[in-house]
């Protein structure tokens, strides 16, 4: 019986196809990441492994691990799925969904998390922290495997975003460079944020604390959250005070980062 239409990875190969024709010099590039691969799981897991590779773990014996992870939770596919659509529907200079794949280091960060947390709920912590290490220091990513990250996820730029142990992030979240979710000191347990659906975390924004950032808010630029954000609301400052309400129901799928107090622009 033949396998089902994977409709993300056909439009891939096909992008990837009419990339090598116009330009014959990547065609060995193209072939080594996308067209000499049966799937997407396969694709990313050399890709991933490939640039996570080290001296104590090559890349042959990353990629096995990388492809048990796929192969044993298809949750997983399904997520790097919904990931890649967020990058393309959210983003204005991801024309293609191949990109991701070949480019983006925030996609990419957040599938080697996938993979990790995978190995952390398995009680593989060590494998788990090696991951987490060499994400932090190929991609200038640091995502905490033992965090929860929902699917949808689209993280822009992403160098020096921070997620810690105990953060929750739902389905269909954005978020750019420099955000953190982070801690407030040398507490311990439950002591990161929980981010809701639809939320839109701007550039540098700093969440401290195991505060809730409510469904559909928003938090501006340089903003330094110490307290819970109620539902739809704006929060910009530091410390990050109300400023407005969202004029959408999930501000992270439009990426509008303005400012809107009653409904108009402030």
């Amino acid at each position: 019986m033949s396998e089902p239409i994977d409709p993300v990875w056909e439009k891939i190969r096909e992008e990837a196809r009419q990339e090598t024709a116009e330009e014959p010099m990547l065609a060995s590039f193209f072939h080594a990441i996308i067209l000499n691969h049966r799937s997407l799981e396969d694709a990313l897991s050399y890709q991933l492994a490939s640039k996570l590779e080290s001296t104590t773990l090559p890349a042959l014996s990353l990629r096995d691990l990388i492809d048990e992870a796929f192969r044993d939770d298809p949750a997983i596919g399904v997520a790097m799925r919904e990931d890649i659509r967020a990058v393309c529907d959210r983003d204005p200079a991801c024309a293609d969904l191949s990109l991701p794949l070949l480019y983006l280091k925030g996609f990419q960060a957040l599938e080697t998390y996938r993979v990790s947390h995978y190995y952390w709920r398995k009680g593989r912590r060590s494998l788990a922290r090696f991951l987490q290490s060499r994400t932090s220091e190929v991609f200038g990513v640091d995502i905490h495997p033992a965090a929860v990250l929902g699917k949808g996820i689209f993280i822009d730029h992403a160098t020096s975003v921070v997620i810690g142990e105990t953060a929750v992030v739902d389905d269909n979240v954005s978020m750019l460079h420099e955000v953190t979710l982070g801690g407030t000191g040398k507490e311990t347990g439950d002591r990161h944020p929980k981010v809701r659906k639809g939320v839109l975390l701007s550039a540098g924004a700093k969440l401290l604390g195991n505060v809730v950032i409510g469904e559909g808010a928003k938090v501006g630029s340089g903003a330094v959250v110490l307290d819970d954000v109620p539902p739809h609301t704006t929060v910009v400052g530091v410390p990050a005070k109300p400023a407005g309400r969202a004029r959408t129901e999930q501000p992270a799928l439009d990426m509008d980062h303005k400012i809107y107090e009653n409904g108009e622009e402030s």
